[in-house]
């Protein structure tokens, strides 16, 4: 394998230039001021020092601009990632302590590894296995789990609690909150919601474009965290109760030594994997929606890789988990980022800010990082994905409703485990019973339809039977009686043809099955044939028994087997 497949770096970097560079610049610029809230915000959420945000962010994504696929992709803390770091570790180390950091760190370490080994491998299309409902279903109460766990800190309350109800319970009887700390949050969250939507307002009076109107809607936050930094500086309110973020350490991150403790991978290990693959997935969609709009590829395995090293940078940097970021992603493809330097130089630009703004910082109130967190967990809720699945199907809803459920109940590890097991639950439910039509021939043509849905024609001594579904084990026995109940509602039945158009592979079990039928319809009196089968397929049929112990023949296709059976009837 080239070398390049594993470091795409070496194929954008051929064609860079002048103007790509100053594209990807003012792009860092843009993004760089929009990640400092949302990095220390994150953190919090992850129950790590504010100033790990940044670390969370410098390496990976320089990492990242080496190995990953995406030209605009932005990692760096995310909020579920965040909030399931904390459920992973919060239940058994106190937020903030040496223990617990040192936790987060091999968390971070150990979700890259998996990630990393899963991309060399090319393991990648195993996060199919998680469906899109079910994914809906975890975000949307992950996101509601999120304002809940952030409503003490913008509230100025003290509360503790994993799930929902607890949290939402201690919010209850918490008693009355900070009053001045109340009005930085709710006040910081009405900013950045008004920012957010009516932006549109200040570009018809101000007469901006639709990209400085984005522009606008996304750098809310940072609004925010300057107005109410300033009011908590020059009021003194820290004094009355408002918690603050103090003191945040100057300068890079240095390498930091891993937890030697083997108890602790050990009871994290399950944590890492769902970690990084629900990383992994937010962060797929995220890139190959992105990179749909320039018709550009997303390689799932590098993005793998990529995302792996980024996590393994983040962990020995003083950083946590980390993922792909809608919002600075996106913001990063409206400014114009060209490559994945975009992102390197944003780490550059937080590196500057790690030596010479995080003085600044000292009077940032907590409640406005809590009313960043909430208004950007606030996306991830779609109550029309949760009407259209509905509408749609009823089985996904089920799956995504109890996943939701699952999650506000029981824990973002749990609540995601329900949620994939009941998807294989429901794979397995319509692979044991595939469609399968009785058809005739379209008048005419060649065309053979489903005879309950179109007028064709049909002979009295054949029934031809299409299968819409590879032969598996879960489905063989329903093809089997399937076939034997055809047969006996038939008694005039000479000939019976399984029409393999939809048939793609066949197991051990499909093949015990094939052959059962043969010998039941055999002992019946009729003739079992094969129609339309693929190559691949053909050839392991080859390859068996199977073909030399057929009663009947295996036709080119069903137009083919319908005009021999009935001449030979004749």
């Amino acid at each position: 394998m080239k070398l390049r497949n594993y470091f795409p770096i070496l194929t954008w970097s051929r064609s860079y230039d002048l103007r790509t560079g100053i594209d990807d610049l003012i792009a860092a610029f843009i993004v760089t001021i929009l990640l400092i809230p949302q990095a220390l915000s994150y953190a919090l959420l992850a129950g790590m020092p504010a100033v790990t945000g940044l670390y969370a962010s410098i390496a990976p994504l320089l990492i990242y601009a080496l190995f990953g696929s995406s030209r605009v992709l932005v990692v760096g803390p995310a909020a579920v990632v965040s909030l399931m770091t904390a459920s992973a570790i919060g239940d058994v180390l106190q937020p903030g302590t040496p223990g617990y950091i040192a936790a987060a760190l091999a968390l971070a370490v150990m979700s890259g590894m998996i990630l990393l080994l899963m991309g060399i491998f090319r393991l990648g299309f195993l996060a199919n296995f998680i469906s899109h409902p079910v994914v809906t279903g975890f975000m949307s109460a992950s996101a509601l789990l999120i304002g809940a766990g952030q409503l003490p800190s913008l509230l100025g309350l003290s509360v503790t609690g994993t799930d929902f109800v607890s949290l939402a319970n201690g919010v209850l009887h918490a008693g009355p909150p900070n009053p001045v700390t109340m009005m930085l949050g709710v006040g910081a969250m009405l900013l950045m919601v008004f920012m957010r939507y009516g932006a549109r307002l200040i570009a018809r009076v101000l007469r901006l474009s639709r990209g400085a109107v984005s522009l606008l809607v996304k750098l809310g936050p940072v609004l925010a965290v300057v107005v109410t930094t300033l009011l908590v500086s020059w009021l003194g309110l820290e004094v009355q109760g408002v918690a603050i973020v103090g003191a945040v350490p100057t300068g890079l991150p240095s390498l930091q030594p891993l937890p030697v403790d083997v108890a602790v991978y050990r009871d994290l290990a399950g944590s890492a994997v769902l970690i990084g693959v629900i990383g992994f997935v937010g962060s797929i969609s995220m890139a190959q929606t992105l990179a749909a709009r320039k018709r550009q590829r997303i390689d799932p395995n590098q993005e793998l890789i990529g995302l792996g090293a980024a996590n393994i940078a983040s962990g020995f940097t003083g950083g946590f988990p980390i993922s792909g970021g809608f919002a600075r992603s996106v913001v990063n493809y409206d400014v114009g980022a060209r490559t994945p330097a975009a992102g390197a130089m944003t780490a550059v630009g937080l590196a500057i800010v790690s030596f010479y703004l995080t003085p600044w910082l000292y009077y940032l109130p907590k409640a406005t990082l809590a009313a960043t967190i909430i208004v950007a967990a606030s996306s991830l809720i779609e109550p029309a994905a949760f009407r259209q699945t509905w509408r749609f199907s009823k089985p996904d809803f089920t799956a995504m409703v109890a996943t939701a459920v699952g999650t506000l109940a029981l824990g973002v590890e749990l609540g995601i485990a329900v949620g994939v097991a009941l998807s294989l639950l429901l794979l397995l439910y319509r692979t044991s019973r595939p469609h399968c039509a009785v058809v005739g021939q379209v008048p005419g043509s060649e065309e053979f339809k489903n005879i309950a849905r179109h007028d064709v024609i049909t002979h009295p001594h054949i029934i031809t039977l299409r299968m819409d579904e590879s032969l598996y084990f879960t489905n063989a026995r329903f093809i089997e009686d399937r076939v034997s109940a055809l047969v006996a509602e038939r008694p005039q039945v000479e000939h019976f043809v399984l029409m393999c158009t939809a048939v793609n592979d066949i197991d051990a079990s499909g093949l015990d099955s094939l052959e059962a039928i043969n010998e039941r319809l055999r002992d019946a009196n009729v003739t079992f044939h094969l129609s339309a089968v693929k190559g691949p397929v053909m050839d392991k049929l080859e390859r068996t028994d199977f073909l030399r112990h057929l009663t009947g023949q295996v036709f080119f296709s069903q137009y083919e087997a319908v005009q021999s059976l009935t001449q030979s009837a004749d």
